[in-house]
């Protein structure tokens, strides 16, 4: 039997061990806030105990735990728009301008502008400001619609979507975020600028980044399922030539039982047949002699 060589099964467990040691810190973070809580609880109680001089709250997990998660704040990040718009469906234009100093207080308006591929002088096609929109080109009536932040003042997200695209959308788009910063002693106003370049297609096409990821994907998914046919064909052989060896050993155990066992009912046998003793054995016999 010729050997198989071992893979190594550290890049198969390495996937596992993570994701056990991801849940053991969540558990372990839960068992902390349980800990909290449940210390807060016991000092109500004695406090309560001791003649209620103060009335405690006993506050239940689950608000204590709303509650720390309403302190956390989503992470603005920004992200470039998609720049290929299919004919007859819609489109959205992203553009994303994050603030850098999150505590202090803004107030943000969104404009964008459009120059077509045939003109030369961008014109002024919508603008947004806390819940109020107004679309100015008449291109866009009734296909423009807003797509970035609501309910704040402080517009991060100024996107927009384009409802029913039409080949003559395919031009420069410009969005534009006004936003004022109100410190405690006076305002200061900035301005950020997005340029997003739009080309409209008959139909959708797949980029070389999109059909390259798709075959590595599709190439480590077979390559993972070779590894572990190899890996069971590996562990299934090794068992096998473990339960032969023991096979051989448990026969070589018994053969030699077996043995052992023949020769002695041989030898009991050969005891067995032998005559009972005679003179003629050398064995001395005492006669009475003549007076």
């Amino acid at each position: 039997m010729s050997a198989v060589p071992e893979p190594p099964l550290l890049l198969l467990l390495l996937p596992l061990a993570l994701l056990a040691l991801q849940e053991a810190d969540v558990q372990r973070n839960e068992q902390s806030e349980l800990q909290k809580v449940e210390s807060v609880r016991r000092i109500a109680r004695r406090e309560g105990k001791l003649g209620k001089k103060r009335s405690v709250l006993l506050v239940p997990v689950e608000s204590l735990l709303l509650a720390r998660s309403s302190l956390c704040h989503g992470a603005c990040v920004e992200v470039d728009s998609d720049t290929e718009a299919v004919a007859s469906r819609g489109f959205k234009l992203g553009c994303i301008s994050c603030k850098m100093r999150g505590e202090v207080r803004a107030i943000a308006s969104v404009d964008w502008y459009f120059k077509a591929s045939d003109e030369t002088v961008s014109s002024h096609i919508y603008r947004y400001e806390y819940n109020s929109e107004e679309i100015v080109d008449t291109r866009f009536y009734d296909r423009l619609e807003w797509a970035g932040s609501k309910q704040t003042k402080d517009l991060q997200d100024g996107s927009i979507y384009i409802r029913n695209v039409t080949f003559n959308d395919t031009g420069v788009y410009n969005c534009t975020i006004k936003r004022t910063l109100m410190y405690p002693n006076y305002e200061f106003e900035t301005h950020n600028s997005k340029i997003v370049t739009v080309k409209v297609v008959p139909r959708l096409t797949r980029g070389i980044a999109s059909i390259l990821s798709e075959v590595m994907m599709y190439v480590s998914i077979i390559g993972l399922q070779l590894w572990l046919v190899v890996e069971m064909i590996y562990c299934y052989r090794k068992i096998a030539a473990a339960g032969e060896e023991a096979l051989r050993e448990s026969a070589a155990e018994y053969l030699a039982i077996a043995s052992e066992s023949k020769d002695n009912c041989a030898s009991e046998q050969v005891a067995e047949s032998l005559p009972p003793s005679s003179p003629h054995d050398g064995t001395w016999i005492h006669k009475p002699g003549k007076t």
